[in-house]
């Protein structure tokens, strides 16, 4: 269960529009429609909350965390009261921190077992861009005599071919991490809820 703050008695163009604008991005990144990823009320069951690591800014994120261990979340409007002493400490650097907890989540979600396909597709696509582009050059300088030391593109597919094959080690060297995380501490790559066995009688051999 995440609270809702209905009716929030927050000032509108300096919270609750920048609040709105976050709940959307972060709804779309994580696929979990809330209204209100900021209310601090929040109930789940014990079970699931003793799997849930949270780092850096990753509180706000419990129900999208909670969600990808299969888990049923519903929002409840919950009341909401405006300050009555203090100074919030909200501002521009923690929504930053926020949207960088938020990609780190969302690779979390759905690249955190398979790095490499992020990082090798990037790869690939940086690496073939770079590598065509100097074959055309090539070619250009091969049949036609054309000039390459007065045309900087020739660095920059070069550039390429080598942020390629960058993102590609990254990605070998994250599947390594990926599979050291998981095996050393026993982390599963899913969840299982319950097992259940057969009460029957049992078979004859």
């Amino acid at each position: 269960m995440a609270g809702w703050r209905l009716d929030r008695k927050d000032p509108f163009l300096s919270r609750r529009l920048p609040s709105m604008i976050a709940n959307r991005l972060i709804s779309a990144v994580t696929g979990v429609n809330l209204h209100d990823y900021g209310c601090t009320l929040k109930a789940f069951r014990a079970d699931v909350v003793q799997q849930v690591r949270l780092y850096g800014e990753l509180h706000r994120f419990i129900p999208a965390v909670a969600n990808w261990m299969g888990v049923s979340v519903h929002e409840v409007p919950v009341n909401h009261r405006a300050r009555r002493a203090g100074v919030s400490k909200y501002g521009i650097g923690r929504t930053i921190r926020v949207l960088l907890d938020l990609i780190t989540v969302k690779f979390m979600e759905s690249y955190s077992t398979k790095p490499i396909q992020i990082f090798g597709l990037l790869g690939v696509m940086c690496g073939g861009v770079g590598f065509l582009g100097a074959a055309w050059l090539s070619v250009q300088r091969m049949l036609w005599g054309a000039s390459l030391s007065n045309r900087p593109i020739l660095l920059l597919f070069v550039m390429l071919i080598l942020v390629g094959v960058q993102f590609v080690s990254m990605g070998l060297v994250a599947e390594m991490l990926a599979r050291t995380y998981h095996e050393s501490q026993s982390k599963p790559i899913y969840y299982v809820k319950e097992v259940l066995e057969s009460r029957g009688p049992a078979a004859k051999v």
